[in-house]
């Protein structure tokens, strides 16, 4: 394949890796905003993640010329595929950030009292968090990086992961049934958490879609 092509692979890489920074760093603000209860962090969090979709569209319009243009081989498709559902679910984490990130702050404004919740929630956090790190790390230095090992620590991270998940599902229902007049909003606390839960399975297809440019075989995602 030619030079022409190994830059525009490069270039990709480097369009794919600037937003899943940039996913990073919002959802690093939106566990701070949690914590600090800043407007100005929540706020920060929606313009990090405001042209989202565009950004993904532009990376997928990239690869698709990629394919118009290069007439790939086996090897090579395989990569251009993977990426072009990566992107897919990297903005879909994305988005999900931009909801959480919103319905936590009129969350943290109303009359619920999340302090029991905060322990466990800031967990589900940061396991959301080192999933997204450990990508970004891989895919900002692919040729040095064991795909199979990172593959094992998202995979970690996930299980924890759905542990915190299931112990504030417990803890919710606790509360739903001591407070039954804000049953409601807690029904609305465990939905908006739930975008955390997704994000780190989100983080697992990409794993596997490196995975997969890696070594082929067959694509397997959660649904």
């Amino acid at each position: 394949m030619s030079t022409k092509y190994d830059n525009k692979i490069d270039e990709i890489r480097g369009l794919i890796s600037g937003l899943l920074e940039n996913i990073v760093t919002a959802n690093q603000i939106s566990l701070q905003a949690f914590q600090s209860h800043e407007e100005k962090d929540f706020k920060e969090v929606q313009e990090k993640l405001n042209n989202i979709t565009v950004q993904g569209d532009i990376i997928d319009n990239e690869i698709i010329r990629t394919f118009a243009l290069f007439g790939p081989e086996a090897k090579e498709l395989r990569t251009l595929v993977a990426y072009l559902k990566m992107t897919n679910e990297i903005v879909r984490i994305g988005v999900g950030v931009k909801k959480y990130t919103r319905r936590m702050k009129e969350h943290t404004n109303s009359e619920l009292d999340l302090t029991p919740l905060s322990s466990t929630i800031l967990q589900l956090h940061k396991s959301t968090i080192k999933a997204l790190e450990y990508i970004l790390q891989c895919f900002q230095d692919l040729d040095g990086c064991n795909i199979e090992e990172y593959y094992r620590k998202v995979m970690v991270e996930e299980s924890k992961n759905d542990d915190m998940f299931a112990i504030l599902e417990k803890e919710i229902m606790t509360l739903i049934i001591e407070e039954r007049e804000l049953s409601p909003e807690y029904v609305k606390v465990l939905g908006t958490l739930r975008k955390l839960e997704r994000s780190c399975d989100r983080s697992v297809n990409i794993a596997n879609l490196m995975l997969y440019a890696k070594e082929g075989g067959e694509i397997r995602l959660y649904s």
